[in-house]
């Protein structure tokens, strides 16, 4: 900067660098970001969550089966969009006849499909967070153990990933593993803060609070010449 203040404009003379830059200001074109390059291409999507591009397949969210996306291919990763919201991303393959899996694309379907988790081809190598490791070797040994770990994963989509870490933490540190306990422990980390207790004015408390006295209820089912019999 001190060197345009001082120095001549090459083309004009009588001034300086700075101040024809100053003047050319205004004129210039604001920045707008990083330019977006992609190569753009409309696609299908195949029942098994798949879109394919250049000799490789890549996964999509189970939502978007049976409508049009578009496949944005950058030089080193692949989105896909459906309505403009993203439903794939992908490190770029180049390589030929390839699959490229995310799990958590998948997981609505084994709420329908839970063997899916132990046998489906996206699942074959997932390694899960640790806590969530753990219990899922855990509920192995049960006979619904796929089906419980299937209602864990559901709610990542809902409550977020660290929200079951949490829960997995806690129902472990606790020694008890299920799904019941875990979802338990989600629900009650979604209630909502117990309210402020309110002040009571003077004049509203009862000048004679109630007293459990059962004796009250016994001479109520004496019975005397006048009044009615509800029983025998």
């Amino acid at each position: 900067m001190p060197n345009a203040k001082a120095r001549r404009h090459p083309e004009q003379g009588e001034r300086t660098i700075w101040d024809v830059f100053e003047e050319e200001r205004a004129s210039f074109i604001p920045y707008a970001g990083r330019f977006d390059g992609y190569h753009c291409i409309p696609a299908s999507v195949s029942k098994t969550c798949t879109v394919r591009f250049d000799n490789n397949k890549y996964s999509v969210l189970s939502s978007a089966v049976g409508r049009p996306v578009e496949i944005h291919a950058y030089a080193d990763r692949i989105v896909i969009r459906q309505d403009r919201a993203v439903v794939g991303e992908h490190a770029r393959s180049f390589g030929r006849n390839e699959v490229v899996y995310d799990p958590w694309h998948y997981v609505p379907v084994l709420a329908r499909k839970p063997d899916g988790l132990r046998n489906g081809a996206p699942f074959r190598e997932w390694v899960l967070p640790s806590t969530m490791e753990k219990v899922r070797r855990k509920l192995g040994a049960a006979d619904d153990g796929d089906r419980q770990m299937v209602s864990i994963l559901t709610c990542v989509l809902t409550d977020g990933l660290s929200a079951v870490e949490s829960a997995c933490q806690e129902a472990l540190e606790h020694g008890v593993c299920s799904a019941a306990v875990i979802l338990n422990i989600l629900a009650r980390s979604r209630d909502p803060a117990p309210g402020t207790i309110l002040s009571i004015p003077q004049a509203l408390p009862l000048a004679h609070e109630p007293v459990a006295d059962c004796a009250r209820y016994d001479s109520l089912r004496r019975t005397n010449g006048n009044a009615p019999r509800f029983w025998n």
